[in-house]
C-alpha cells in the first residue's frame, strides 16, 4: 500500500479477517525450536529459520482463502526492538535489518496468495519494551514513544501496511507506539492483553485503557484488539454500552484459561479445546459487532483458528 492508501484499511470496513495464532508457542513445543528470549525474528538469519517461519503461516492463509476472509500477515518481529534485540546479541542496524528482511518474506508469502482474492494485509508487530505480562520496569509515553521509534521507523520503511503493538500491558507504553507511529506515518493497532479480571497488568481497567489512548492528541489508532489471555478472562468485561467497546475490532485469545503467572510457570504447553474457543469467540462476535479480525495467541495454531473460523464465518 502506498502511504495514502494506508490510511484506508480494508478491515475498518468490517469484512471477516483472520490472522495466525501463537507463533513463538508453535515454534517451540510443535517444531522444537529454540527461541532465545522468545524471539523468534533470528530465524530469519539463514534459509532453514526462512522456511520454518513461511511453514508456520501458509496454513493460516489456506484457512482465510477457504471462508474468504481476508488476511493479515503479522510479523514474526514481537521482540524485534531495541531492548530485547540486545539481549540476543542485535546491535540496532542488525535490529533495523531484521524487521526488513520480516517483512520481505511476508511480501514473498503474500505474492504466492490469489491475486483475485480477499486482501491480504502486512502487519508489522511491535512487542513490549519488558515482559509482556509482568513488566518491572515502565516508561512514560514520550520514553516509551522514542523507544519503539526505531522498530516503528524500519517498519514504516518497508512494505508493511500497518504496525501491530501486542501484548501492551499499560496505556503509556501503548501511546508511546501510537506517537510513533503517526510520526512515522503508519496505521497503528494496539492490542492489550489482560489478566484474568479483565483488567491490565497495571490494574487499570481496559475501557479506561483505550479511552486514554484514544484521548492522546498526538497519536492515531485505527482500532483495539484483546490478546494474549482466554476468553473467560475478559468476556465479562466486554459488555454493555460505551464507545471503547465500537474500538475493539481484533482479539487473538490463549488456548489456555491458565492465568499469565500461571502460564510463565507451567512446563508443558497448554493447547486447550480449539472447538470451545470457537465457540466462545462467536457468542463475543454476537455482542461486539465490529470484532472482525480474529486470531490467537499463546497456545494456539490453525487447529484453532480454523475452530474460530468455523464458528464465525462458517
Amino acid at each position: 500500500m502506498s502511504p495514502a492508501e494506508r490510511k484506508d484499511l480494508p478491515m475498518l470496513g468490517g469484512g471477516p479477517f483472520l490472522t495466525d495464532g501463537g507463533i513463538e508457542t508453535f515454534l517451540i513445543h510443535h517444531r522444537g525450536l529454540e527461541l532465545p528470549e522468545f524471539a523468534a525474528f533470528p530465524l530469519l538469519e539463514d534459509e532453514a529459520g526462512r522456511s520454518e517461519l513461511a511453514d508456520y503461516y501458509r496454513p493460516f492463509l489456506d484457512l482465510a482463502q477457504r471462508y474468504g476472509a481476508g488476511f493479515i500477515l503479522e510479523s514474526p518481529t514481537w521482540r524485534a526492538n531495541p531492548r530485547w534485540g540486545a539481549a540476543v546479541g542485535y546491535d540496532e542496524a542488525g535490529v533495523v535489518r531484521a524487521n526488513e528482511e520480516a517483512i520481505a518474506l511476508l511480501e514473498r508469502i503474500r505474492a504466492a496468495a490469489p491475486a483475485d482474492g480477499p486482501p491480504v494485509l502486512i502487519s508489522g508487530c511491535i512487542g513490549p519494551h519488558d515482559d509482556g505480562y509482568a513488566p518491572g520496569t515502565t516508561l512514560d509515553a514520550e520514553g516509551a514513544r522514542a523507544h519503539h521509534s526505531a522498530q516503528v521507523q524500519a517498519l514504516a520503511a518497508t512494505a508493511a501496511d500497518l504496525v501491530t503493538a501486542m501484548t501492551m500491558t499499560y496505556a503509556e507504553e501503548a501511546i508511546g507506539v501510537a506517537r510513533a507511529a503517526a510520526a512515522a506515518g503508519i496505521p497503528a493497532v494496539i492490542s492489550f492483553t489482560v489478566e484474568t479480571d479483565g483488567r491490565l497488568p497495571s490494574g487499570q481497567a481496559l475501557a479506561d485503557a483505550i479511552e486514554q489512548v484514544d484521548a492522546d492528541p498526538d497519536s492515531d489508532v485505527a482500532y483495539f484488539m484483546v490478546n494474549c489471555a482466554h476468553p473467560t478472562h475478559f468476556d465479562s468485561v466486554l459488555s454493555g454500552e460505551g464507545a471503547w467497546l465500537e474500538r475493539i475490532r481484533g482479539l487473538r485469545a490463549n488456548a489456555s484459561r491458565l492465568s499469565h503467572a500461571e502460564l510463565d510457570e507451567a512446563p508443558d504447553l497448554d493447547e486447550g479445546d480449539p472447538e470451545d474457543l470457537g465457540a466462545r469467540y462467536a457468542a463475543l462476535c454476537e455482542r461486539l459487532p465490529n470484532v472482525n479480525v480474529l486470531g490467537g495467541c499463546c497456545g494456539t495454531d490453525h487447529r484453532h483458528v480454523g475452530s474460530i473460523a468455523a464458528a464465525v464465518y462458517g
